[in-house]
């Protein structure tokens, strides 16, 4: 049976504060699921229940059917967007501290941290002390200690923050991995390109309520056609102003999003834009998720 990760009826209040609203999703093994809000959407605190660190007032967390425990926690992987490393002790000193706190023996977890360092590039800083580390190879070293003890559930919380473009290739590239080898994993982030470029399938909320939830593709080919257009010399699509059932989403360096109502002949489209200028881009797209993002959030 697929791993399968189900939160159910979540509801917890800060005094006047609801930060779950009745919430209910679930994160199927083999994926990588986004987890994707504004802030103060109730991401964290969600994170947070998995793991037991805060209290729900109702709803439940099940893995593969049963309640989440102690037991199961263990099978679990965890990285807070807050840093959870201890600042002054030495790197692979920490990693094996941590896999011996999940039952791993000590050589498996001296086997595992050193593995896991060098598949993420900071294989040479064993020996440092994480306050020594940059922000993006101390996100890396955070990453290897939710892995360390070969979790069957990853909870990331804003794992590619900070973090420069090799950087984001090689977290990303190891999400993949664990996910093509069974794992459930979920991650927040708001860099929503790069949700789309790894995540299957998508949950949003907002004010602690599940407002979109499904496969990244779906999600990309549904609602109003999406035109993208380039005239040259016109940098801010001046030329698209007058068509009625057309809407102007974003204009960036002069290329326009187009958005068109069902009735909208798109010949029509490129016979105005051709006698503004020079066509240099007429493209039908996908949705793109901060399309998907926005209009979810009304």
């Amino acid at each position: 049976m697929a791993s399968l990760l189900e939160l159910v009826g979540l509801r917890r209040r800060f005094g006047a504060i609801t930060a779950l609203d009745d919430l209910s999703f679930s994160v199927p093994g083999g994926q990588v699921v986004g987890f994707l809000g504004p802030n103060g959407a109730g991401k964290t605190t969600t994170m947070r229940a998995v793991f037991g660190l805060t209290d729900l007032n109702a709803g439940k967390v099940s893995w593969n059917g049963a309640a989440v425990g102690p037991a199961e926690r263990r099978r679990f992987g965890y990285m807070p967007e807050e840093r959870g490393l201890y600042p002054g002790m030495l790197v692979g000193e920490q990693l094996e501290y941590l896999g011996r706190l999940h039952r791993m023996s000590g050589t498996d977890a001296q086997i595992a941290s050193k593995m896991w360092l060098e598949r993420l590039g900071v294989g040479d800083r064993a020996r440092s002390k994480v306050e020594a580390l940059s922000h993006g190879n101390q996100q890396r070293v955070q990453l290897a200690a939710a892995l360390v003890h070969g979790p069957e559930l990853l909870v990331l919380d804003e794992p590619l923050a900070g973090l420069d473009p090799a950087g984001i290739d090689t977290i990303g590239g190891v999400l993949v991995e664990q996910a093509r080898s069974g794992c459930c994993v979920l991650f927040s982030s708001h860099q929503l390109d790069q949700v789309e470029d790894l995540c299957e399938s998508v949950t949003i909320i907002d004010h602690g309520r599940l407002v979109v939830s499904g496969r990244v593709d779906d999600l990309a080919t549904t609602g109003p056609r999406r035109l993208v257009v380039r005239v040259e010399g016109d940098r801010d699509a001046s030329w698209a102003g007058g068509i009625a059932g057309l809407m102007i989403s974003e204009v960036n360096g002069g290329e326009a999003r187009l958005v068109l109502d069902g009735d909208v002949d798109s010949d029509l489209v490129l016979r105005v834009a051709m006698g503004a200028g020079r066509v240099t881009k007429f493209v039908f797209e996908r949705r793109r998720l901060s399309e998907v993002f926005r209009e979810a959030l009304g």
